[in-house]
């Protein structure tokens, strides 16, 4: 049974990107389970730390993108979330390629959203591992 709350499609959320840190950042939804969504982001120039490898904050705004996502499409219309608190531990260095974050609801309250996203990269071994939680707010 499917968690979401709201009518979408991936070509709505690539178009929500536009013009946001998302989309300078080459962020992009790839997959939408029942009950999971997947972005993906490259790791080049525009991610990388002075060490020439992946950035831990590319990771957590990528981690926070991909969760922020989710949890106001779980939400009906008459509510929006906004993050409260995220963090990350980093697994494993990557250089270049891409890393997928699959966000997925450990917790879908009234008031609060518990996400837990994990970032992989192409050989799905664990980047990084992220919880995020949102606060519900009545628009």
């Amino acid at each position: 049974m499917s968690i979401w709350k709201r009518e979408f499609s991936l070509e709505i959320l690539r178009k929500r990107r536009e013009n946001t840190l998302v989309e300078h950042l080459g962020i992009e939804v790839t997959e939408v389970g029942d009950d999971y969504l997947v972005a993906s982001m490259p790791v080049d120039n525009r991610t990388h730390q002075p060490m020439g490898i992946l950035h831990g904050g590319a990771s957590i705004a990528l981690a926070e993108t991909v969760g922020s996502m989710a949890a106001n499409l779980a939400v009906d219309e008459e509510h929006y979330c906004v993050g409260l608190e995220v963090n990350g531990n980093h697994l494993r260095s990557i250089r270049s390629g891409a890393v997928y974050a699959r966000a997925n609801p450990v917790h879908l309250g009234r008031s609060t959203h518990v996400w837990d996203i994990r970032i992989t990269d192409g050989q799905e071994k664990n980047v990084c591992i992220s919880r995020l939680t949102m606060a519900v707010l009545k628009k």
